[in-house]
């Protein structure tokens, strides 16, 4: 096994942390709609003006600037508005701080394999391991040009890193961009407008942990009445006390409801959410908040009763059924999904394998589900790949990151914990060792589905080979134990077979049942000889 890679030893997903639900607003009055888009336009402009200048400060940012920048917002919103906006804002300027490093990773690793390929002469070929120098000089010539673009790329980046400077966009970068190509998004100038409006606004409050219902900027009674506290320049669009504006629908979710009453009815804290669909003109409203810390469960325990190994592909999801020995149990099963299409399609596809997948997992009655811990950042890049594009846009659309967030979430939902492998080998070895051997009449197996088999014996702590090296000098454990082995508590794992030749030939077996006689046999060489052969020597003189 020389030159295999160190693995990662196998661990259990923490479980989600936090919850949101969703639900629509009914009936909605034209007024309720104007006041809803002032106000969302309102706190959307400040949003805009603190982004900007939460930019501005860069890597020079502190909890004065924070706290200066809360008092300006205050004075046009109000003080729980201000600190809302404010914290939307580091999040959004942190999360575009992590991208630009993640894109400056990128660009590195495309500029060494550049330079490695670069180094080679042309022609030659690469390894599994390594690629090859490039086919012609030409090819050579554009992959030089290439490099000192991307090195020139990297060094900006490298540069706005260091001074601090992120490049933000409220509302999206990709809507921006379409307003370029509105002709080839089929929208007219005024639907984009409506669209980008809407994205930029700002209709959120964070929770509060002893305030009535848990929030006090937007309240949602037990009955479902939303109120929400107006802006003091906006206060006099209020239809309640102290500066509210109760809306006419009413709200009731249908999903976590129970959970979602209990804390309003404690006044624990809740975060609300308002937004536009412009597309089917409905509003929202989306109610969050966080769990406690829930005990992960021990490897161990996961393990307790089997396993089911999870192989993820591009249109399907492979998994197999083992129990804890890491013996496959029955067929193999596949849940396909497609993920073609917009992205809400994508995301329902998604969410129904993932489906399916848990309520199989319940029916066996295994307590965990063994997946890879994919990621692809560094393998879809066109410097290592090539002209294989459509090798790159496959391993692009596998939903390496939404995949286990969702199904860490929504098997936590079930009592299920998931365990995370290292993927490397698992499609090879599993393929080698596992293929083959279940092939019968009447399953057929792929080699995803004997991936899956792998993965789930890694994830319960087996190795991947079907069989074990023998002993280097007989079957006998003179130099010692193969190399893997049933455990000293096993039943059986070195039991002999019972005699056979201890009952008289056509007597009964062990079991009651008589066994017929052994028959003569048909040939002539196993006949037994009944001519006596003399040779006289005087019978051959002559």
């Amino acid at each position: 096994m020389g030159g295999v890679r160190e693995f990662a030893a196998p661990f259990v997903v923490p479980g989600p942390c936090g919850v949101a639900v969703r639900d629509r607003f009914k009936h909605l009055t034209s007024r309720d709609e104007m006041v809803l888009r002032a106000v969302g336009e309102h706190q959307g402009a400040l949003a805009s003006r603190d982004l900007r200048a939460r930019c501005a400060d860069g890597l020079e940012h502190s909890a004065q600037t924070w706290a200066s920048r809360k008092r300006d917002l205050t004075k046009e919103s109000s003080s729980r508005i201000a600190g809302a906006i404010t914290k939307a804002t580091h999040d959004q300027w942190a999360l575009a701080r992590r991208c630009q490093a993640a894109h400056i990773q990128t660009l590195a690793a495309g500029i060494r394999t550049l330079r490695h390929r670069l180094s080679l002469p042309v022609g030659e070929k690469g390894t599994k391991r390594a690629a090859g120098g490039y086919r012609s000089k030409g090819e050579w010539f554009h992959k030089s040009r290439r490099l000192a673009a991307l090195e020139a790329r990297h060094a900006t980046a490298v540069a706005e890193w260091q001074a601090g400077r992120v490049g933000v966009v409220r509302g999206g970068r990709r809507l921006l961009s379409t307003r370029h190509h509105l002709a080839e998004a089929g929208l007219a100038e005024g639907q984009w407008r409506e669209r980008w409006e809407a994205e930029r606004w700002f209709i959120a409050a964070d929770g509060e942990s002893g305030k009535r219902f848990g929030n006090e900027t937007i309240r949602v009674t037990p009955d479902g009445e939303v109120s929400i506290r107006l802006p003091a320049p906006l206060a006099h669009l209020a239809n309640a006390g102290h500066g509210r504006y109760v809306l006419a629908s009413r709200i009731s979710f249908a999903h976590r409801g129970v959970e979602w009453a209990d804390r309003i009815a404690a006044n624990r804290a809740v975060a609300y959410r308002i937004h536009l669909n412009v597309d089917r003109g409905r509003w929202y409203l989306t109610a969050s908040w966080q769990r406690p810390a829930i005990p992960t469960m021990t490897l161990s325990a996961a393990r307790a009763r089997g396993m089911i190994g999870v192989d993820t592909n591009a249109d399907h999801f492979a998994a197999y059924h083992l129990d804890r020995h890491g013996n496959p149990i029955g067929d193999p099963r596949r849940f396909g999904f497609d993920l073609s299409g917009t992205a809400g399609h994508r995301d329902a596809q998604l969410r129904h394998a993932l489906t399916r997948l848990i309520h199989w997992a319940e029916r066996v009655g295994v307590a965990a589900i063994g997946i890879e811990d994919l990621d692809f950042t560094t393998e879809k890049t066109r410097e290592k790949h090539g002209r294989r594009k459509r090798f790159r846009q496959l391993i692009s659309g596998i939903p390496t990151g939404k995949l286990k967030a969702r199904l860490v979430s929504m098997a936590a939902e079930h009592g299920l914990s998931i365990v995370a492998v290292d993927p490397a080998y698992t499609t090879l070895w599993g393929a080698q060792h596992w293929q083959k051997p279940l092939v019968t009449p009447h399953r057929t197996m792929s080699r995803h589905d004997a991936a899956g088999i792998a993965i789930g014996r890694r994830a319960l702590g087996h190795p991947i080979r079907r069989r074990t090296a023998p002993p280097p000098h007989d079957r006998s454990d003179r130099a010692g134990h193969r190399t893997a082995q049933a455990g000293p508590g096993d039943r059986g794992r070195e039991g002999t077979r019972p005699p056979t030749t201890d009952r008289p030939p056509g007597g009964p077996s062990p079991n009651g049942t008589r066994t017929r006689e052994p028959s003569a046999s048909n040939t002539v060489r196993d006949a037994p000889s009944t001519q006596q052969w003399d040779q006289d020597s005087l019978t051959h003189t002559g």
